[in-house]
């Protein structure tokens, strides 16, 4: 399975996760995992996504989330779970 790291920081606002939500059902994309605060006014999120039966490819996508997230005032970054995995390694 293709999995997709998904994280969402920004300052709170409301529709957020809808908005994000709304494209990942658009694009066929399964929300296998989610998990999201909000600390002193600020929200984060972190979904781990079943990517195989997008419409688009990972580069679409990561780049069609960017935008979605600079609309609503949030930083969005999918990134390919091998990926992320090897940036966050200690």
């Amino acid at each position: 399975m293709k999995k997709t790291i998904i994280t969402v920081v920004g300052k709170d606002s409301v529709g957020i996760i809808a908005k994000v939500c709304t494209y990942l059902a658009e694009n066929n994309i399964n929300i296998l995992d989610i998990s999201q605060t909000i600390v002193q006014g600020y929200f984060n999120m972190m979904m781990i996504v079943d990517a195989n039966q997008a419409k688009n490819g990972p580069h679409v996508i990561s780049e069609e989330l960017a935008k979605l997230g600079e609309e609503i005032g949030v930083k969005i970054r999918a990134q390919h779970e091998d990926i992320f995995n090897v940036m966050h390694r200690i």
